[in-house]
């Protein structure tokens, strides 16, 4: 079937009136491996020339994929050098990160493994370079390394949200932090925990729609946690799948009760009667 001419000068104007110019998904996707591979991961040459050759082709890489997005204005040296004086700071908390995985997770060995092997590691840190970058206002980059991270881990956080230090996620998959959520220190959080919003309106795009976590709070798997004006305070368990869209007290336990009953000889219930 051939495609209609309309359509073809439609799309053709679309992107003709963009602001942008090309922006190189592939070419981002890369430059978060290499700059992860530069920072934690053992290389074929370890000088102090072969990192600042490194670091200038990162720099570069960054600056194309900016002046791609904001037309070439003058300000993309100031963003990628604003980005790069911060990355000292960044590789900080990104070390203490790892270092609570490795204190907390009786699997983890050491920060050679977590480099290596650990989805939620590398999820931390595409949202700590993603995060530094929404912090500086550049467009869509952030988004974009931030999706990076959800399609590889599962583990999709928004660049927006702010997450204090000695961040522990632990198996990861499935798990979902909005843009407006904050966080404190020394949290952990498993597998399918969603911090989300109770209102998903577009009117409420510029509230604060999505909860507040204190110091030392771990949240076990299943856990959804709904609400800008919901906070957990600090110090508390969450346990799995429990639903809270109110304020829990500090130093709390929530959880559900499970009931367990011993079958006995006697028939099963009818509703439970069936034929495959």
């Amino acid at each position: 079937m051939a495609i209609s001419d309309h359509l073809i000068e439609r799309i053709h104007q679309t992107k003709q009136n963009s602001n942008h110019g090309f922006f190189d998904k592939i070419k981002t996707k890369r430059w978060v491996k290499d700059l992860y591979e530069t920072l934690f991961l053992p290389q074929n040459d370890n000088t102090e020339d072969q990192l600042k050759r490194n670091f200038k082709a990162l720099q570069e890489t960054l600056s194309e994929q900016i002046n791609a997005v904001t037309g070439g204005q003058d300000s993309t040296e100031k963003q990628v050098n604003q980005f790069f004086e911060s990355l000292p700071n960044l590789y900080d908390q990104l070390v203490l990160d790892a270092k609570s995985i490795v204190e907390f997770d009786p699997a983890a060995d050491s920060l050679e493994e977590v480099y290596l092997a650990y989805p939620g590691f590398f999820a931390t840190y595409v949202y700590r370079i993603s995060h530094q970058l929404w912090s500086q206002k550049v467009k869509i980059v952030p988004r974009v390394i931030s999706e990076y991270a959800h399609s590889k881990t599962g583990i999709d956080i928004h660049p927006g949200a702010t997450i204090g230090k000695s961040f522990f996620i632990d198996h990861g998959t499935g798990i979902v932090i909005g843009e407006t959520t904050v966080i404190g220190n020394n949290v952990k959080i498993y597998q399918g925990v969603t911090l989300g919003a109770l209102n998903v309106s577009k009117e409420k795009a510029h509230q604060k729609r999505h909860p507040n976590i204190e110091d030392d709070v771990i949240i076990y798997s299943g856990a959804t946690i709904l609400g800008g004006e919901t906070t957990i305070g600090r110090e508390s368990i969450i346990g799995g799948n429990v639903w809270i869209t109110q304020d829990v007290p500090a130093n709390s336990l929530v959880y559900h009760k499970s009931e367990i009953k011993i079958k006995d000889n006697t028939s099963l219930p009818e509703s439970l009667t069936f034929v495959i």
